[in-house]
């Protein structure tokens, strides 16, 4: 797949974008968590921490 360099933004541009998704994940990992969704609200919590993780790496 070709990337239009027009796209791409810089590495701080995307860590702010996964961190965004990290809180998104958080968020719903606690919706989750209060409806007694465990197994759910486990799985979006690994992927907030998995998307802040990538975010730091990123810069």
């Amino acid at each position: 797949m070709l990337h239009n360099k027009t796209n791409v933004g810089s590495p701080g541009d995307l860590a702010i974008h996964r961190f965004e998704v990290a809180k998104e994940d958080l968020d719903t990992a606690k919706d989750d968590f209060r409806g007694n969704h465990f197994r759910a609200a486990n799985n979006r919590a690994y992927y907030a921490i998995y998307h802040l993780i990538t975010a730091v790496l990123a810069l």
